[in-house]
């Protein structure tokens, strides 16, 4: 089933993969709609809106390195879907101490259709951002950073994380005011530990070569996919806002400037966790599914034998 859905997906028209111009439709659709239509409209419309985006930059991906998310595994791909509601509805959980964004429009909605709805709109969060990082991953400038400081994950480095982790869960629960950032860090250093103790893919087993390509991939696939999201809330309704302590100032549409520098470790929270979730939900398999950089597959087969060459692939121009 996986390899029917590979060959569907990877069909091009034009040169470009045939669900790339399906995300196109849907964007400029719903973009559409989103800003020129009154009422709720954002309720039914935001899932349709980043489902396009997800599609698009998915055979973007597609063209520039041959492989995709959604053409390497059609059934992974909507597992991506499937974790990402319950991944940023733990943030949801920790915002009710921090109070740092808030919905408009809600209001008038049952809790059910909130739920839903809500459920529906996070679920697109992990495929944009991991869709994002792969294209990201093919960019020359990423391949600056193969041969960085190494950082392996030695008992005592994931000892220290996840120390560090509580006890920055612990303080922004106990001083929101104070250590609301720690929110986007603290996930990560706790599940960074728990992720190599099962077992599950770590950044870590990349950085203990000087590998920081991946990290800086999901970076960059975190910030474009955060100016889209605010970029697109703008004129939303439904839309959320920000009650940012210290910082709620100089705003890039409704977030703070200094708030877009939080999708930068959130990127490395989303890849913890989908990780931790595919492990359990698959007894470790699909741990070698997001390559967020063109040689991934081949650094991986080659990544434990003794005298292996290094991978020689190359990002796209």
């Amino acid at each position: 089933m996986k390899n029917m859905f590979s060959d569907l997906f990877a069909r091009r028209w034009g040169g470009l993969p045939v669900h790339g111009w399906a995300g196109l439709a849907l964007i400029a659709v719903f973009w559409t709609l989103n800003w020129s239509l009154t009422g709720l409209r954002t309720l039914w419309g935001f899932f349709p809106l980043w489902l396009g985006y997800c599609l698009f930059v998915d055979a973007l991906v597609c063209v520039r390195k041959g492989s995709s998310l959604l053409t390497r595994n059609a059934p992974a791909y909507a597992g991506l879907f499937a974790a990402s509601a319950p991944s940023w509805w733990l943030f949801e959980l920790l915002n009710r101490r921090l109070q740092n964004w808030l919905y408009l429009g809600v209001e008038g909605i049952s809790d059910l259709e909130y739920v839903l709805f809500s459920s529906l709109s996070f679920s697109t969060v992990i495929p944009a951002v991991f869709g994002t990082a792969e294209l990201a991953g093919t960019f020359r400038w990423i391949g600056r950073f193969r041969n960085g400081p190494r950082l392996a994950p030695s008992p005592a480095v994931l000892r220290r994380f996840l120390a560090v982790g509580v006890a920055s869960l612990l303080a922004l629960l106990m001083w929101p005011r104070y250590f609301f950032p720690l929110v986007w860090l603290a996930v990560y250093l706790i599940l960074e530990p728990l992720n190599g103790r099962f077992g599950y893919r770590s950044l870590l087993a990349d950085t203990a070569s000087g590998d920081w390509r991946g990290v800086f991939s999901l970076w960059t696939g975190c910030l474009i996919c955060g100016f889209f999201w605010e970029m697109w809330n703008i004129l939303s309704y439904p839309k959320w806002i920000y009650h940012v302590p210290f910082v709620d100032f100089c705003h890039i549409f409704e977030m703070p400037v200094l708030g877009y520098g939080g999708y930068i470790p959130f990127s490395l929270e989303l890849f913890a966790l989908y990780h931790l979730i595919a492990g359990l939900a698959t007894r470790g398999r699909l741990q070698d599914y997001i390559e967020l950089t063109p040689d991934a597959d081949r650094a991986r087969s080659t990544e434990k034998v003794p005298g292996a060459p290094p991978a020689s692939g190359e990002a796209v121009p």
